[in-house]
């Protein structure tokens, strides 16, 4: 495997040392971190524009969020097991208004409106820092509504290349990039939402025989090139392959539909979701004529990195598990 040197160790991320509290004091301690959450979320969703992006956070309240959504990784399986209804959300990749955007289109997380987000929160886009403090500010308020896996852009030897270490290094620091990177590497990297759908960022894995296997990765970790984590994260489906062969992507595989097939019927699953791929119409699905719909790719960064003309999709589950489509064109650029 490629354990980078820098890579956080299980040391890392162990807590740290609190002082004996008392209830009182404890319940008041979480309140003062609530009201400090919900602040940070006024601030992003209602006073943020891109010339205030410097001026509306300070670094320490940034790595505080990340050491805290870190231990809530921590306490989640390598594989979360969810309830349908849920709205499944794909790339995101720095585009902030357009994540904004989309809250005000299908609702901002809550008990009662629960998101599933598939990774690449960071890198490309100008503003991953927003997107994802935002997304940690979600899910350290509503821990159970929101779910945040990991793409192969939440791996430092990645986001170091792809923007994400310049954004943090001229906005703040590297102590920001490297706290944010401990909580990226505790991720969980799949979900099975029902009985029966499979999402992750990337794609399927031959090493993945059963569920059982996801319950030994030890997190935090870094994401190798081959194995069942890079397939998670780095894994395309591709109409013209078989069963599996070499990515172009220069890590993980291809898969064909007959790999899907096998895959899904070893593991009992009727369909993956995943993202990883621009999707023109932000949503695309891989089928082969006079077989079952297997798996379905969505996209939510539209316009991608403004060259692409591609909307944005967000698939809902409903508790039925039925699926269903929601596509949207970018917002204008003022």
């Amino acid at each position: 495997s490629t354990m980078s040197k820098n890579a956080p160790t299980k040391k890392s991320a162990e807590k740290v040392p609190t002082k004996k509290e008392s209830p009182m004091e404890r319940a008041k301690r979480k309140s003062e971190i609530r009201a400090n959450i919900t602040n940070l979320i006024e601030r992003l969703m209602k006073e943020w524009v891109p010339l205030k992006c410097q001026s509306l956070f300070k670094e320490e309240e940034l790595i505080e969020l990340a050491y805290r959504v870190r231990e809530i990784f921590m306490m989640e399986k390598a594989m979360l097991e969810l309830k349908a209804p849920i709205k499944v959300v794909g790339d995101q990749h720095g585009q902030f208004e357009d994540m904004r955007a989309m809250f005000h289109i299908h609702g901002v997380p809550s008990n009662e409106n629960r998101y599933l987000f598939l990774g690449d929160y960071v890198d490309r886009g100008p503003f991953g820092l927003e997107v994802i403090t935002l997304l940690f500010c979600y899910k350290i308020l509503f821990p159970d509504s929101v779910y945040l896996l990991r793409g192969n852009h939440e791996s430092r030897p990645v986001n170091m290349t792809y923007g994400f270490y310049k954004e943090c290094k001229l906005r703040f620091s590297k102590a920001l990039f490297e706290a944010y990177n401990y909580a990226f590497y505790c991720m969980p990297f799949c979900a099975k939402v029902g009985a029966n759908i499979l999402c992750m960022h990337g794609g399927i894995s031959e090493d993945l025989t059963n569920f059982a296997q996801l319950r030994r990765i030890e997190r935090p970790c870094d994401i190798p090139d081959l194995g069942i984590c890079a397939d998670l994260t780095w894994g395309d489906p591709d109409a013209k392959v078989d069963k599996y062969e070499e990515s172009p992507r220069g890590a993980s595989r291809v898969f064909g539909y007959n790999a899907l097939q096998d895959f899904c019927n070893k593991l009992q699953i009727g369909l993956i979701i995943r993202a990883h791929q621009v999707a023109t119409e932000g949503y695309h699905i891989f089928e082969k004529p006079g077989m079952d719909v297997r798996l379905i790719s969505i996209f939510s960064a539209p316009r991608y990195c403004g060259t692409y003309q591609n909307y944005a999709g967000v698939v809902s589950i409903s508790k039925d598990d039925k699926v269903s489509f929601h596509v949207h064109r970018p917002v204008e650029q003022k």
